[in-house]
């Protein structure tokens, strides 16, 4: 958009959940289709996967309507066998980390946005992604706890694994590691790296298409020993090292939508704009009771 002296201005921008599959453009659709999702049998390929949950039994999803399958159908495209392996796996993780669900409070989670340790951005990138961006140099491990960083990366992916336009193209991922210090990679286990990747890469119904380490530094490389092991081949393939060279990101990401800091166009978003949306547009709506059904606690 462009004023009449000829210089660029934004759009207004909107903290909106696009929960309908209305809201999903026709390129998206396409998208889908090459993914192979097919409008004539999705019905009856949704329903040989509840059959194929029943008769292995490895796992017992809390919900097994159309809408629910759908999303973990899409996040490993349309493969039976391998939406299968996604969802054990996210039961899996559900089940080993308990607090990070059960009688957990988004909305008390403000004091880590209001850190801004992480958000994501309320619009999309060129490719319909929206980006998750963790800015670890601004953690205050004594102020906020790792166990709080997971579970408010959590509610992200929940709400975001609600919308169909990201059940398709997945998101995408910026480590900011500016200022990272020896403080921060004494909390990196190789047991939250571990969750870490489970939540971006492995256990969750949403795909993360690219990770983008960006603004790195000498301890860089301490950190990436602990995350190496648990990525697999198809990770290591979307792992991009920019340094501070944001022309290199762009090459991936469109300056128009990314933040002033990495060379865009945007101001920085905080996560408690989302939080804030839950409270106001989401009271008593289906994308609440969806959290609740999770163990999430709205009051």
């Amino acid at each position: 958009m462009t004023t009449t002296s000829g210089r660029r201005t934004m759009p207004t921008i909107e903290h909106k959940l696009n929960i309908t599959e209305e809201e999903v453009p026709e390129h998206i659709r396409r998208l889908a289709q090459e993914q192979g999702e097919c409008p004539r049998s999705k019905d009856a390929v949704i329903e040989q996967f509840r059959n194929y949950i029943l008769e292995h039994n490895e796992c017992q999803p809390h919900r097994s309507d159309a809408k629910y399958l759908e999303k973990f159908l899409r996040a490993r495209y349309w493969k039976i066998e391998n939406s299968y392996k996604l969802l054990c796996s996210y039961y899996k993780f559900r089940e080993q980390n308990k607090s990070f669900y059960e009688k957990v409070r988004p909305l008390d989670l403000r004091h880590v946005g209001q850190s801004d340790i992480l958000t994501v951005t309320p619009y999309r990138d060129q490719h319909g992604h929206r980006i998750l961006i963790y800015r670890f140099g601004l953690w205050r491990p004594n102020r906020v706890t790792v166990d709080d960083i997971f579970r408010a990366t959590i509610v992200l992916q929940e709400l975001g694994s609600l919308e169909p336009i990201s059940q398709i193209v997945g998101g995408v991922g910026i480590f900011d590691l500016k200022d990272l210090g020896l403080e921060h990679i004494l909390h990196l286990s190789p047991s939250v790296a571990q969750k870490m990747i489970a939540l971006l890469v492995t256990s969750m119904p949403i795909r993360t298409s690219a990770l983008h380490i960006v603004n790195q530094n000498w301890l860089f490389n301490a950190a990436f020993k602990i995350f190496k092991p648990f990525l697999n081949a198809a990770m290591r393939e979307k792992l991009y090292i920019h340094g501070s060279d944001m022309t290199s990101l762009h090459k991936h990401i469109n300056p128009e939508h990314l933040p002033k800091r990495y060379g865009g166009l945007h101001e920085d978003y905080s996560y408690t704009l989302w939080l804030d949306m839950l409270k106001e547009q989401c009271s008593g709506n289906s994308v609440q009771k969806d959290m609740e059904q999770l163990g999430f606690i709205f009051d």
